[in-house]
């Protein structure tokens, strides 16, 4: 890809209410980095400003890496991953189901998230990713994508699998006490999920220093245990009174 590529994100992919899902955005820039050629996956994809909902923004390629663009502002950047991410080992669908039953998402700082939200009406992925027991900085999730989510074929969109890949991520700490937005995330898909088959997607806070996290994230099919894909990325705290 070497033209300036227009896209938008529709409002129904939000994370905070007026801008997008982190791990949303990323998998679409992803998409535009990998799709004509101009890099190859993984890469890695920088959030510099939050992301605007049902707004033209463009991406631009500059050699090895591209831009999204807001008017002047660049709000991410796409780079070359370093590597697929390390693999975070499964759970089985049965600590999973435990642990989302744990999972109440009360306080939660963005409570109509597309990924995560409690109270998102309609339209999103439904996770709750509550505490592995016995598996300390461990969350854990079932995730059963709906057709809405996939192609006509009944395969997931890429975009949502960076999306289910995004949140569980941000709940291996505690949101509610310190809210923290994605600000960076490379993400490795071997097999794209299909829609109505029940999944695994696992969390592991890996790395804590002063405002950000580092975590490990992974989805799994839950009835054979495959590895679909796997992710890592960096978390920064945020004033939670902006």
């Amino acid at each position: 890809m070497t033209a300036t590529s227009t896209f938008s994100i529709a409002g129904a992919f939000n994370g905070p209410p007026t801008s997008a899902n982190g791990g949303y955005a990323c998998g679409r820039l992803a998409e535009l980095a990998t799709a004509g050629g101009q890099l190859t996956a993984p890469v890695a994809v920088s959030l510099h400003l939050p992301v605007p909902l049902d707004t033209p923004l463009s991406y631009q390629p500059a050699g090895k890496r591209g831009h999204a663009w807001h008017g002047e502002d660049v709000v991410a950047s796409v780079t070359a991953g370093s590597g697929p991410p390390p693999v975070l080992e499964p759970v089985t669908a049965a600590e999973a189901k435990a642990a989302q039953d744990s999972f109440t998402g009360v306080g939660h700082p963005f409570p109509t998230c597309f990924v995560c939200g409690p109270e998102r009406a309609e339209g999103g992925l439904a996770l709750r990713p509550g505490a592995v027991e016995g598996k300390p900085d461990t969350v854990a999730c079932l995730w059963t994508p709906g057709p809405g989510l996939a192609d006509e074929q009944g395969v997931v969109l890429p975009e949502i699998v960076w999306s289910a890949l995004d949140c569980p991520g941000g709940w291996t700490t505690d949101p509610v006490r310190r809210p923290r937005l994605l600000g960076r995330m490379s993400a490795q898909i071997d097999e794209l999920p299909v829609a109505g088959r029940e999944y695994v997607v696992v969390g592991r806070l890996v790395h804590t220093e002063e405002r950000t996290t580092t975590n490990l994230t992974a989805l799994y099919d839950a009835a054979e245990g495959r590895l679909l894909a796997h992710a890592s990325a960096l978390w920064i705290a945020i004033d939670a009174s902006a």
